[in-house]
């Protein structure tokens, strides 16, 4: 069984206030994006995972798509049997898309049909949100408004069909240290659940990522990235996450033509809302 991980986007990115726990509270607008990766599960006599494509940092073992099984057989011993993971990463690591995230969560949906577990969206949420705050969002995969750790959605209808979006995703790694370092959490600039009600022309001057402000002077070349965009036409362009992706909204059939001296990824796609 095949099952294609898409990434995200974020529509603004507010750091409104530090917990006691050490996470920080934000205010975001996740939207999916057709950038996919590929996720396949076939029946074997031990538990496997093979991963192609971009490379993935980290030791397999603490991958998101392998937790996600160990989870579902611990608590379905009987009917959640070994099986062989095949991975294929299209979505590049670190980029502030997503796409361990879309992994993790496109695994559960997996095996709950797979194996016909008949598990209740509750649940699922709860396993989702074990393996990240971002998983959640996955399961839903529509525009959402997301408050608390990333964790606290509420569906928008929110449409940018008859747009493009192109994502330009450098090779420059951003630890999550380097982001907060120097946030100064604040109240949100905007009301980012009345996004669908602002013309997409206005974004520019009331949506913005306040990761930017810490990220841009360490990694210029992004900023270099945002400026492109919008000089070729974007009517909307930003940081996603805490980077390093970042994307131009254009009307359809448009796109930029990046120049910088770092190689990147690149996705020009239409939506899936």
């Amino acid at each position: 069984m095949v099952v294609f991980p898409n990434a995200k986007i974020n529509l603004g990115l507010f750091v409104t206030e530090r917990r006691n726990d050490g996470y920080h509270n934000l205010e975001t607008v996740f939207y999916p994006v057709k950038a996919e990766d590929v996720l396949e599960i076939v029946p074997a006599e031990k538990t496997s995972i093979n991963i192609s494509g971009l490379p993935v940092a980290g030791d397999t073992g603490s991958n998101l798509v392998l937790k996600a099984f160990e989870l579902l057989q611990r608590d379905y011993p009987g009917q959640v049997t070994p099986v062989a993971i095949y991975l294929h990463k299209a979505i590049p690591m670190g980029a502030g898309m997503g796409g361990g995230s879309a992994d993790g969560a496109f695994m559960l949906r997996l095996l709950e049909r797979y194996f016909e577990l008949g598990i209740r969206a509750e649940r699922m949420f709860d396993y989702a949100l074990s393996l990240g705050s971002d998983c959640p969002f996955f399961l839903l995969n529509r525009p959402c408004f997301a408050a608390g750790r990333g964790e606290l959605l509420e569906p928008l209808e929110l449409s940018l069909k008859g747009y493009n979006i192109q994502l330009i995703c450098p090779a420059v790694h951003i630890s999550t240290v380097t982001a907060f370092r120097d946030i100064r959490p604040k109240p949100a600039a905007s009301d980012l659940r009345a996004i669908a009600s602002i013309p997409l022309t206005e974004w520019r001057h009331c949506i913005f990522n306040d990761f930017e402000m810490t990220v841009f002077p360490h990694f210029p070349v992004l900023a270099q990235i945002k400026s492109q965009l919008y000089q070729q036409g974007a009517v909307y362009a930003a940081m996603s996450g805490t980077g390093s992706a970042v994307y131009g909204i254009f009307p359809e059939g448009g796109k930029a033509h990046i120049n910088i001296d770092l190689p990147f990824t690149e996705f020009v796609t239409d939506t899936l809302f």
